[in-house]
């Protein structure tokens, strides 16, 4: 019946309804530990969408759950109805206005790309949280969100000004600034905005019930408070009290998670930029109770940011490829480290002022380094802080930092005695805590480390929160600071305020939506806090077998339960890196790794099948996966995708067949070596149009075509006049990849002759292809052959002094990833790891090791910009490459800021994926090839990457390897 009802309300909208298996799993969670698997999942274009969704949650008693980026740690945007997600379509900046300092948006705009669009007129929206480049507007006005800015410029309530929203009966209504006259004015009527005004006006008219408030609510010195609804911020205005403040009830909706309305549009007060000279002081401590104690006399320093981490998190910042190099200003091993950033208009001043911070540390004993950081140092340290959040995924295992108690905010005065009783309270229970973030409001993220799939550490889970809680109300602070309350904390509001005031939320609540409509269980009549869990507990654990050795991670399950659903993977094009293009192309949380991790998860976990991963849902989310690997990398916790889905791939095939397409891709060596007998040919066959349709290639694609000979070849005639001098730098291993030897064999020479000519004696043996088609497309078993046996070839040739160098970076970076988890002899394969390098990598190394310097260049000029294949940022270094075209006098390169080029390996060639393709390299790459002169060198050192630049610019470019060769003397 209800699937029925589905379908007619999606033939309603103007917007999406979906109600699959894969949806509904991948929307079951959001970034806390709870699981609930939603009806559906709408994606609403309009307001006549939204009002339609209203109206049908009315009719059937379903609850409605406003979801915006998903990374909410309290459960927020979990429950059994409808998810109803504004991101896709409700993303439009409406207004601004730069005299009045305003704008006005949907509530699917993302904060960072709103403050890009605001930087030109030199102003702001300031909150800024941990997730600031893909969460949203709408999530931080629903969490009330504050940020690392909160101690200079308030909470996202102080800057809301005007709400437009849809009640609960599909009426509209506008929540802003009114004067005592107009809000009497508003208490007259039968509409249900009248009545929400009216029953506001009874309940809180009364001295009695403002005392009760004023006792039992967060202290209001505290200024992260959001605990239940903001009555205690309706009280001070001139309606109910001697206050000149007008009312507003948009405050009282800013930190209402949904449950009162659904908001359509949001006003915002916007902020001067803050002064551009800027320094940050990262005071080391040997202890957490000594930063704390220090945070009092920092916060006496007019302090733009005062931000906690511990040494848990740093430890995991060692483990993180991309955090690893945020690490620089890290001295020695300490337990805690204040981030204290100074603001002024001149540098003299702000180095004024850092010294008397240093200096004032110092002279009360507290701290034991103070490095300052400048410029893009600064940004480097708030991205390891930033972090924090999705680095705790990160801990092996199934023992996790859980949030329950992270968003706890006393008076700054009394952290230091509030922390010092929680740590013991903590030891208490066998804990080591984790501390990190908002220190300077008083906020001090603290997780507890629990395995949440034993119910012994579930009922740990129930125990230390309520605990804490008690806690938290003895020092008057507020148990929610700006996570929201959700499912983990709104069942302890009767404890933190008081049953009266309680009984009166509930009240409210039931005015604004009588029918309980509007994201159900939470704030009131709360969802018990250890159900609905993600995982089930005390569960058997499925056992999965794999080809690849996911042992580190504990299994592949494991991977998967990683990701903690922080959401990185959302960061839009705007906020740099790769991850994760196809999300950035289609706008599809599907796309997301997220998504793919979850689903994945779900499936494995919860199949009862004998081939677990035999699912079209699986097949379905890891499509549009390009394997680049940003995930690896830039994910916090780690989660590689293209592993998982090279790995779904081959198991999936177990019992499904792959296409003729697939199996050709898979094994371009065996065809490419038939074709290379008459290339000619081959080359015309494979460009028709007829044979493009017949493989299922696109049109628009030229394909690659097969050089006159081999690589393997040109080296076996010319391998005698090559050796027939001597080499000062001694020999290495050239890997000659099947990239190289059939397509881009001019490459392939061009870097014989230039280590030649540098002094190293070049080999080529008899080794094997690399096996990338093959693991691209999950043909894992072959893959596993070629490994095997390359290792065995190279095993006794590979050393420090005898390194193996790759052309193609996909190819040589192999043997530092997928080889290390598919290959048998485990020993061999990591020793030739160590000692394998992209072509760049082993360059940039001679040169600082003298072996080659620039006197072997000529003096030519060339500008260069550089696009750096993603399997070098994931697993190598844009600086390798970036070095290398340096080493020439007169080189100028430049890195682009690029992400992943779209291509991928065959995915561009598919004429299903063509359009996500040129739509990923459109993202970022395309605009800026075509903005360059044609006296600009192009550089790509990807065979995908050039080939997509042609197609996408009509534009050549070269490989490193070719520019420097030209370089040479």
């Amino acid at each position: 019946m209800i699937q029925q009802q589905l379908t007619a309300l999606s033939n309603q909208l103007n917007g999406e309804l979906v109600f699959d298996n894969l949806h509904k799993s991948i929307y079951a969670t959001d970034a806390s530990v709870y699981r609930k698997l939603p009806l559906a999942v709408a994606f609403p274009k309009d307001n006549e969408d939204l009002k339609t969704l209203i109206q049908f949650a009315s009719d059937n008693k379903i609850t409605l759950i406003p979801r915006a980026a998903g990374t909410s740690l309290a459960g927020q945007c979990v429950g059994d109805g409808i998810v109803v997600d504004v991101s896709k379509h409700f993303t439009n900046i409406l207004s601004f206005d730069e005299k009045n300092k305003t704008v006005t948006v949907q509530p699917g705009v993302i904060r960072d790309e709103l403050n890009l669009f605001l930087k030109p007129y030199v102003l702001f929206f300031s909150p800024n949280t941990s997730t600031s480049n893909r969460c949203m507007i709408g999530g931080m006005v629903g969490n009330n969100s504050s940020g690392t800015t909160s101690i200079k410029y308030g909470v996202t309530r102080d800057k809301v000004i005007d709400l437009k929203t849809i009640l609960s009966d599909g009426s509209e209504a506008n929540f802003n600034e009114i004067s005592k006259d107009e809000f009497n004015t508003k208490k007259i009527g039968n509409s249900l905005e009248n009545s929400i005004y009216k029953s506001l006006y009874n309940e809180l008219s009364s001295e009695e019930v403002q005392q009760e408030i004023r006792n039992q609510f967060p202290k209001p010195e505290i200024h992260r408070r959001n605990t239940g609804y903001a009555i205690d911020e309706l009280i001070e205005t001139n309606v109910f009290s001697n206050s000149k403040d007008n009312i507003n009830l948009a405050k009282l909706l800013c930190g209402s998670e949904g449950t009162l309305a659904f908001t359509t549009e949001i006003t915002l007060k916007l902020d001067n930029l803050p002064p551009t000279e800027s320094m940050l002081v990262a005071a080391h401590f040997t202890s957490i109770e000594e930063s704390m104690k220090a945070v009092v006399v920092t916060m006496q320093h007019n302090l733009y940011m005062c931000e906690l981490m511990d040494k848990t998190i740093l430890d995991c910042t060692k483990n993180n490829r991309e955090q690893l190099k945020n690490r620089d200003f890290v001295e020695g091993d300490p337990a805690a480290i204040l981030m204290l950033e100074l603001k002024a208009n001149t540098k003299n001043e702000v180095e004024e002022l850092a010294q008397k911070l240093i200096e004032d540390l110092k002279n009360n004993n507290f701290g034991y380094a103070f490095p300052i950081l400048k410029g893009n140092e600064i940004q480097k340290a708030v991205n390891l802080r930033k972090a924090g959040l999705g680095l705790l995924g990160n801990i092996i295992g199934d023992k996790k930092a859980v949030a329950c108690i992270e968003d706890t905010a006393v008076e700054v005065t009394d952290l230091p005695n509030y922390i010092s009783e929680f740590t013991e309270m903590m030891k208490k229970y066998g804990q080591n805590a984790v501390y990190y973030a908002h220190a300077g409001a008083g906020e001090i993220h603290l997780r507890p480390i629990l395995n949440l799939k034993k119910n012994e550490d579930v009922e740990l889970f129930r125990t230390i929160t309520t605990e804490v809680a008690k806690l938290v109300k003895k020092y008057k602070g507020s148990f929610s600071g700006e996570h929201g309350d959700g499912i983990v904390r709104a069942e302890f509001i009767p404890l933190m305020i008081g049953e009266k005031n309680y009984d009166l939320l509930k009240r409210i609540k039931s005015v604004f939506d009588p029918n309980n409509i509007f994201n159900k269980g939470k704030i009131v009549d709360a969802y018990p806090m250890d159900k609905s869990l993600r995982y089930k507990v005390d569960r058997i654990e499925p056992e999965i077998e794999t080809i690849q050795d996911f042992s580190e991670s504990e299994g592949i399950l494991r991977v998967a339960e990683k990701c903690n659903g922080s959401g990185d993977c959302r960061k839009p094009v705007s906020a740099g890196g790769t991850m994760c293009p196809s999300y950035r192309a289609t706008k599809d949380e599907k796309d997301t790794t997220r998504a793919r991790a979850n689903a994945l998860r779900e499936f494995l976990t919860n199949s009862d099948k004998i081939n677990k991963f035999d699912y079209e849902e699986l097949k379905d989310v890891f499509d549009l996966c390009l394997s680049c690997k940003a995930c690896a990398s830039e994910c916090p916790s780690n989660v590689d995708i293209a592993a998982l889905k090279a790995e779904f791939l081959h198991q999936y095939y177990k019992t499904n067949k792959p296409t003729l397409r697939t199996k050709l891709f898979a094994d371009n060596v065996k065809y490419n070596k038939l074709g290379s007998i008459v290339p000619f040919i081959t080359n015309v066959v494979l460009n028709n149009v007829i044979t493009k349709k017949v493989l299922g290639i696109a049109t628009q694609r030229s394909i690659p075509k097969l050089y006159k000979t081999t690589l393997k070849k040109w080296y076996k005639r010319n391998v005698d006049q090559l050796h027939s001098k001597e080499f000062k730098n001694g020999e290495v291993y050239l890997f000659c990849d099947e990239f190289t030897n059939y397509y881009d064999v001019t490459i392939g020479i061009d870097a014989i002759e230039l280590l030649s000519k540098l002094g190293y004696k070049v080999i080529i043996v008899n080794h094997e292809e690399s096996g990338r088609s093959a693991i691209s497309k999950g043909f894992l078993d072959k893959a596993k052959v070629v490994i095997d046996k390359n290792i065995d070839i190279f095993k006794d040739l590979i050393s420090e002094e005898k390194p193996l160098i790759g052309i193609e970076p996909s190819a040589i970076l192999g043997f530092r990833d997928e080889y290390l988890r598919l290959a048998d002899d485990k020993i061999s394969v990591k020793n030739i790891s160590k000692n394998t390098f992209t072509f760049e990598e082993f360059i940039k190394a001679e040169f600082e090791n003298k072996k080659i310097n620039t006197s072997d260049f000529n003096n030519n000029s060339k500008e260069i910009k550089i696009h750096v294949h993603c399997h070098q940022k994931s697993l190598s270094s844009t600086e390798a490459t970036f070095t290398m075209l340096n080493i020439p006098t007169n080189y100028k390169p430049t890195i682009l800021n690029t992400g992943c080029c779209g291509m991928a390996g065959s995915f561009g060639y598919e004429k299903e994926h063509y359009k996500v393709s040129m739509q990923v390299g459109e993202d970022t790459l395309f605009p800026k090839i075509r903005n360059l002169t044609e006296e600009i060198e192009i550089s790509a050192a990807g065979t995908s990457c050039r080939h997509q630049i042609k197609d996408g610019t009509k534009k050549q470019s070269k490989h490193p390897i070719t520019l420097l060769k030209e370089a040479l003397k």
